[in-house]
């Protein structure tokens, strides 16, 4: 089980929060991901030099696809 801090786009960290989305698309090109990790979602503003705040929802994987499957391209996976 590993732990990864990611940061999260306010209009997808705000879905996360109010539980409208529950999954990550993310390349996995510097890391891997596995059912059991952790997930850190920072919430982050790619237009803010700095951050206005630095709340984190933490969230576990219980589900992921790897592709290339299902149009979803290599090097990229789902996780749930």
């Amino acid at each position: 089980m590993s732990r990864h801090r990611l940061k999260t786009w306010p209009e997808f960290w705000l879905a996360i929060q109010a539980g409208e989305k529950t999954f990550e698309l993310r390349q996995e090109d510097d890391r891997t991901f596995n059912v059991g990790d952790i997930l850190e979602l920072e919430y982050f503003d790619p237009k803010q030099t700095v951050q206005p705040h630095k709340d984190i929802i933490v969230r576990n994987v219980v589900y992921l696809m790897r592709g290339p499957a299902f149009g979803l391209q290599e090097g990229w996976i789902i996780m749930a």
